[in-house]
């Protein structure tokens, strides 16, 4: 069979690596069906995976929401075998991670004694030292469910809306809810002013990100003084700064939102301060 061009070259599936053109799930798989499944996505740099066990304890607690009952410890063992399967071991990698419900006859309840379906693949990315470019954002009313802190695998809503902000030549779409700011389609968001950090506290509409957790750390180990509190989107324009946090994204800088600009050349001091220590963070051990 001919090999698949911009897909991983091995993929877990089941306790077995396959190559990545023989990696098949029945049509009656729940995540197909249904999106009934979690994800979850780690980078591996300098060789270790950074913040894992946080990772995989979002992993664990994403599964129990919506009882799935699967041994991820386990699965995490099978993980450098994949590495080594794909040529990784010691390269900066990607790693996505996804559990289904598994295979059953359509029905929209859960069924009962069925065996969950678990898919993992590596791809080689490097992340770049500090994320360097400027993120133009738009903002639009949360049209999602209310369940926004379960990393599940449905998530029509959050790609129309990154395709929303693609269409207007944006990076990132930023949700509003009941006036509020709460995070992006595939990002959380701070601001920043008079050097205080804002960012809407987690909670179940928003996702509450691995290095959105490790930014907050970050401020603290600064002195940055933090305040959980969703910032009202008719004040955006007022805040002196704004950035983007993801495991792939790390912290990015908004330079304009909705056509309202933050900067001009750099990004402002709090934000400079926090992606170089986050590169700092990334380099220890």
């Amino acid at each position: 069979m001919k090999k698949l061009s911009g897909y991983p070259s091995k993929v877990y599936l089941n306790g077995l690596i396959r190559d990545a053109e023989d990696a098949k799930i029945s049509v009656f798989d729940r995540g197909f069906i249904f999106g009934d499944g979690i994800y979850e996505v780690m980078a591996q740099i300098n060789g270790r995976f950074f913040y894992k066990k946080a990772h995989l304890n979002r992993l664990k607690w994403c599964l129990e929401q919506i009882d799935i009952t699967l041994d991820v410890d386990a699965v995490e063992k099978e993980i450098p075998g994949l590495l080594d399967a794909s040529g990784l071991t010691e390269k900066d990698c990607l790693l996505y991670m996804q559990m289904t419900r598994g295979v059953a006859p359509r029905q929209h309840s859960y069924p009962n004694e069925i065996t969950p379906t678990v898919m993992m693949y590596a791809w080689e990315k490097r992340l770049p030292d500090i994320n360097e470019n400027h993120a133009s954002v738009v903002t639009l009313e949360d049209f999602r469910w209310s369940r926004c802190d379960i990393k599940m695998t449905s998530l029509l809503g959050n790609v129309m809306a990154n395709e929303h902000a693609m269409q207007n030549n944006c990076y990132e779409t930023v949700f509003e809810r009941n006036g509020v700011i709460t995070e992006a389609s595939h990002c959380n968001v701070f601001f920043v002013k008079n050097g205080l950090v804002y960012t809407h506290p987690a909670g179940p509409y928003l996702l509450d990100g691995i290095t959105r957790q490790v930014v907050l750390e970050l401020c603290e180990k600064l002195r940055i003084e933090v305040r959980l509190e969703g910032i009202p989107a008719s004040e955006i324009r007022n805040m002196d700064e704004a950035f983007l946090t993801g495991t792939s994204t790390q912290v990015l800088a908004i330079k304009e939102v909705d056509g309202h600009t933050y900067f001009k050349d750099q990004p402002g001091p709090i934000t400079n301060k926090l992606q170089k220590a986050f590169l700092d963070l990334k380099n220890e051990g």
